[in-house]
């Protein structure tokens, strides 16, 4: 039996084990409840940055808290775009491009009354980028830091107007603010100036839902802002319960028992059956990709050498993989899709080419007397992490198959998974691997820089790998300086080429974002984004 076809046949047996039942969950209140089954492991933190990844941010941070600008979530046939969020506008100094002044949006206030006005904000960036302030947050700071890098100094300038200036001329930095959320500084106050205890009842933000109940690693209840601002997107359910389900079958157990509305990341071999009994299985192409991280920057380690990086993109069986998944992704071979416009033309076409993996292997000094043998970093779940160990392992045996390539895996908790990746690829957080798996975001040139530019290398930046080439941050600099969008357009795309060539990352897959959904849940729009809107959903 074929490797993807052993896996297949073993996801096929866990889904019909019985799945235990849920632990007992607080009894939602009356009206109108959108219970919501994730796959994160533990309740993310509700202190105002979410941790738990981007899943984190989807559920318990922009329901809850906003930033200066915001995701338009509002259409499924387009890649999601910015709009305006709490800053009513902003414009790039036309005599200094590091200076960002942003307009606050007047009559906004937070779930506890009091209002969000410029001194907020300056609260708010302290808390997050001013090492020894009385409301720094080491564990919020690093989310953000690792995510919005390059922001030098800001100030007030009046009540409704914040200036932000960057370390260098960043074209895309609105595209960055939006991973900034708001939360009140009397929340701060009222929990003894302690963020634990804050996060304990939950912290008050600006957004259509504010926390009502939590219960501890088992579940969050958020309750509709009747005062939201934006009259247009109050929300149509009165609650929206959130509990962390990481096994993919107990999620897929509570769906069909009623016990749950929406889950996230049905199982593969679920998908069919559940569209069989009526359940509405809701999928869309969005911005992301799933890969190895190669350790590109680690001294002594077999990735270092861009021969074996472009040899194991070789060995790999895209097909097989998506086969496995039962057709919720499709093949990788770049940071963005074949498809896309910017992807350009690479000089390499990665696909299953196992005799060009070998050549590229034994040019590097690996062969049948001497294998490759590599360790990688996995986790068990987490944030669009789909399936991450049954993916592995059929990695595992494709690289051993194809090109014999010995692979071992150390398997973690995904909140230890992001904290090695915000580690450097030498220090014991990185597991001492030579690639860590996660899921990442592919949504716009910004997020290209976060994970590729040479001065976004962690610890400063989310360039985990320490891959840096010279061709693309040349490439990056025009990207970034440039005012002209036909001349970004064609920066982005020779960075994007060296991103194939240079193969910081095994590419593996993109996701189709499957979730799995009762026929009581109306007006869903599957954004084109990591990001979706609450606000629309009803329940009949």
């Amino acid at each position: 039996m074929s490797t993807t076809r052993f896996l297949v046949a073993g996801l096929m047996v866990m889904g019909l084990l019985a799945s235990k039942p849920l632990g007992a969950q607080p009894a939602p209140s009356a009206g109108k409840v959108l219970r919501i089954a994730m796959t994160a492991s533990d309740v993310p933190t509700t202190s105002g940055m979410p941790n738990n990844g981007y899943e984190g941010l989807r559920f318990l941070g922009y329901p809850v808290f906003e930033s200066l600008a915001l995701w338009d979530l509002s259409r499924a046939d387009v890649l999601a775009e910015l709009r305006p969020g709490l800053a009513e506008r902003w414009e790039q100094d036309p005599s200094d491009a590091k200076k960002w002044r942003f307009h606050l949006r007047q009559g906004v206030r937070f779930h506890d009354g009091t209002t969000f006005d410029a001194d907020a904000v300056i609260w708010n960036l302290d808390r997050f980028f001013r090492d020894g302030a009385p409301q720094a947050e080491p564990a919020g700071a690093a989310i953000v830091r690792g995510r919005v890098s390059g922001v030098a100094s800001y100030r007030k300038i009046d009540d409704r107007t914040v200036e932000i200036e960057t370390a260098r001329p960043i074209s895309y930095f609105p595209y960055l603010t939006v991973y900034i959320l708001f939360a009140s500084p009397k929340s701060f106050e009222e929990g003894g100036r302690d963020w634990g205890r804050v996060a304990a009842s939950g912290a008050a933000g600006t957004g259509p839902f504010r926390i009502t109940r939590f219960t501890p690693r088992q579940s969050v209840e958020l309750s509709r802002n009747d005062n939201y601002w934006d009259t247009a997107r109050r929300a149509k359910v009165d609650r929206v319960l959130l509990l962390p389900i990481p096994e993919a079958n107990t999620r897929l157990a509570a769906l069909r028992s009623g016990q749950v509305d929406w889950i996230e990341v049905p199982p593969p071999d679920g998908v069919q059956p559940l569209r069989q009994a009526g359940f509405n299985i809701v999928t869309n192409s969005y911005p992301h990709v799933w890969p190895w991280v190669f350790a590109a920057g680690k001294a002594g380690s077999p990735v270092a050498d861009v021969r074996v990086r472009q040899a194991l993109n070789y060995c790999i069986d895209r097909d097989g993989l998506v086969a496995l998944l039962n057709g919720t992704a499709e093949p990788s071979v770049g940071f963005y899709n074949k498809s896309n416009p910017l992807f350009g033309r690479p000089q390499n076409a990665y696909r299953l080419d196992p005799a060009r993996g070998k050549a590229l292997l034994a040019e590097a000094g690996y062969g049948p007397q001497r294998p490759l043998r590599l360790t990688v970093g996995i986790s068990t779940s987490g944030s669009g992490q789909m399936l991450p160990q049954p993916m592995n392992e059929a990695l595992q045996e494709s690289l051993r198959e194809h090109c014999g390539v010995q692979v071992e895996f150390r398997v973690v908790e995904w909140n230890t998974l992001l904290g090695g990746l915000r580690a450097s690829p030498d220090q014991p957080g990185w597991l001492g691997a030579d690639a860590l798996n996660i899921s990442l975001v592919s949504s716009d040139p910004s997020q290209m820089a976060r994970w590729f530019l040479g001065a976004n290398v962690s610890p400063r930046g989310s360039n985990s790998g320490h891959w840096v080439d010279p061709a693309f941050d040349a490439a990056f600099t025009e990207v970034e300086t440039a005012t002209d969008p036909q001349a970004v357009s064609a920066a982005v795309t020779r960075a994007h080429e060296r991103l194939v060539d240079g193969a910081p990352w095994l590419y593996v897959v993109h996701d189709l974002n499957p979730r799995a959904m009762s026929r009581r849940v109306r007006g869903f729009v599957s954004a084109q984004s990591w990001f979706q809107d609450l606000t629309t959903v009803d329940l009949q």
